[in-house]
């Protein structure tokens, strides 16, 4: 079919370039045209020989053997003087000839056909290998994974719950003989990057046994019945390997919620893969040792059928690692790359709050790279500082000109945030102010948490909620202005205080309501708003600009009584542009000795008079 084809393009390029070349040659070999006036002249003067007439067209040749043409508007005035002077007339029918009226008619519908066939051959070879994948299955890989549970850390209940299935696989008389049946499915469900891939492989290496890999798309195809008949190969090839691990990486891709009544398309092709890897998993046999692993972060869009016992039996829930985690997935990673005597993992892991273990893979290679770029052979805490600060803030825009009176605006709004965090109470400690741009943010200060909270009481998102507000509060105070530097702060804060109102009944005027519900992923989703009255929302707005108000003449206050530490601090920010916590104490210090010393001579001032 495919040398058909080409050799159909070959043909038509040739006709092509062939009609170009007779064109050409036409054009090359044409005969001079001259006017009916000057033919005229040339017949008195008894200087034409001969005539070829073909309607009104006239190839006329001169005594001197010139051929010439020439367009004549009255042909039958003209043959009785062409006879008068003695000329040869030769005539011509100037109707087409019959050749070329058929190929006027032939070739366009040739060439329409030929459009046609070559858009159905495209068509078929599509068909074609959409056949082929049905009946030739998809080519499901298997492997003998090198990953062990010495790879995986910060995930120990997940560990624990896998263990007996390791011994299941290694083990399945042992279980046999006393009834048990291996759990059919797993699914492991939680953010992005915490290690559920990892974990899948880390079970198939422990247990040494076969390790199909797949994900959730690979079944999904334009043509319904590709996906089902990929889930029915894989079982097939896998029972042939008993006992093995099949493993569907974002299965929501395939398992999504099936909607009510008829479908068409893709969703009916998703349908029924759905359908296929439900029937698989119910027909499995006793001895038949298969199990299915699979990993979503969007448990909120499966199908029930899909979750009920018997097919996804257990449900593992991989979250972001705490402190104790993160530090034993750090030195997980540490191993491959070499360290300064001084690297402290401990500081490092509490200071990385909230990170995945793929975000700290990511932190050591960052600060390998670091270490790199000024050809060191060891890693330091420096690298791993500067190594965070891009992850989290983005690169260091070194090339930004800024104005003075930009950077002062700056100093003073993180200066604003500092102050309020040591002077609220509940708050996470001072780690780093900088006034250096990263990423989007012009300036930041960092708090590093002395432990993970999993539970926030009231005082200490109001403590957030003032810090926020901090800067801008900062800069009306010390500047006497306002400017779009806020602009994140209020967001957050705005955030904070709406779902101490909505979610967490924190509000005493509302009451310990939930007015809005999460929407169960693992992706970041907003709560969505559940239903209630024009005069419920009227009093929410006004209890979560109550709680903004507040929290902002807090702020107010708190920083008009520290003013003289917020100018020193924002002019030691100006010259050194990065203050960590103990830097800051020194200028807090500083602030303190000089107020004293202010209010002695007040004092002293006061006696004498």
């Amino acid at each position: 079919m495919v040398a058909f084809i080409r050799t159909l393009y070959i043909l038509v390029l040739v006709a092509i370039l062939g009609g170009i070349v007779v064109l050409f040659w036409r054009m090359e070999n044409q005969r001079p045209t001259i006017s009916y006036n000057e033919f005229l002249t040339s017949l008195e003067n008894n200087e034409i020989t001969e005539v070829n007439i073909k309607g009104s067209t006239i190839r006329l040749k001169d005594t001197f053997d010139r051929e010439f043409t020439t367009f004549s508007p009255d042909i039958q005035s003209l043959v009785p003087r062409l006879l008068e002077k003695s000329v040869i007339i030769r005539g011509q029918d100037d109707r087409p000839s019959p050749v070329w009226t058929l190929l006027g008619i032939v070739l366009p519908v040739l060439l329409i056909m030929l459009a046609w066939f070559l858009l159905a051959s495209k068509q078929m070879g599509k068909a074609d290998e959409g056949e082929s994948d049905k009946e030739k299955g998809f080519n499901f890989a298997t492997s003998a994974t090198p990953i062990t549970f010495r790879d995986v850390a910060g995930v120990p209940e997940a560990k624990e719950e896998l263990v007996e299935i390791i011994d299941f696989l290694q083990k399945p008389k042992k279980y046999s003989k006393l009834g048990a049946v291996i759990p059919r499915g797993i699914l492991f469900q939680g953010p992005p990057g915490t290690g559920k891939t990892l974990l899948a492989k880390a079970i198939a290496g422990e247990a040494g046994v076969p390790f199909y890999s797949i994900s959730g798309s690979d079944f999904v195809e334009m043509f319904v019945g590709v996906g089902a008949s990929r889930v029915r190969d894989l079982f097939r090839e896998a029972k042939k390997n008993t006992p093995c691990i099949i493993f569907i990486d974002e299965i929501d891709a395939v398992g999504g919620l099936r909607g009510a009544g008829g479908a068409s398309g893709g969703q009916d092709e998703r349908g029924q893969t759905l359908n296929a890897l439900l029937v698989e998993m119910d027909g499995f046999s006793t001895d038949e040792t298969i199990i299915i692993l699979a990993a979503t972060n969007r448990p909120d869009i499966l199908d029930p059928a899909l979750l009920r016992p018997g097919r996804f039996d257990r449900q593992i829930n991989v979250l972001p690692p705490d402190v104790k985690g993160r530090l034993e997935i750090l030195k997980v990673h540490a191993r491959k790359v070499p360290l300064a005597p001084d690297v402290d993992m401990e500081n490092i892991a509490r200071s990385t709050p909230g990170f995945t273990g793929a975000e700290l893979a990511s932190l050591v290679n960052e600060a390998a790279i670091i270490a790199g770029r000024t050809n060191r052979k060891s890693i330091d805490n420096n690298d791993f500082d500067v190594a965070k600060d891009r992850i989290l803030m983005g690169i260091e825009r070194k090339g930004m000109v800024i104005s003075e009176s930009d950077r002062q605006t700056m100093a003073f709004h993180e200066a604003g945030h500092a102050i309020l965090t040591q002077f609220l109470p509940e708050t996470d400690p001072i780690h780093k102010i900088t006034i250096i741009p990263r990423g989007r943010a012009l300036g930041h200060t960092q708090q590093l948490p002395l432990q993970d909270r999993h539970a926030y009481p009231k005082d200490y998102l109001l403590s957030r909620i003032t810090i926020l507000l901090g800067g801008r509060v900062a800069e009306e105070i010390a500047l006497n202005q306002q400017t779009t530097g806020a602009e994140d702060d209020f967001q957050q804060a705005v955030e904070i205080a709406t779902k101490m109102v909505c979610n967490w009944g924190m509000d005493p005027v509302v009451g310990p309501m939930a007015y809005a519900r999460n929407a169960g992923g693992f992706l970041g989703e907003q709560s969505a708003r559940s239903h209630y009255s024009e005069d419920t929302a009227r009093l929410i707005d006004h209890e979560v600009k109550k709680l903004i108000d507040d929290c902002y003449a807090r702020a107010k206050e708190i920083l008009t009584e520290q003013f003289d530490f917020l100018n020193f601090l924002a002019d030691m920010l100006l010259i050194n542009e990065t203050l960590d916590r103990e830097e800051m104490e020194i200028v807090y210090n500083c602030t303190k000795n000089k107020r004293s010393e202010k209010e002695k001579g007040v004092e002293q001032i006061t006696d004498v008079g």
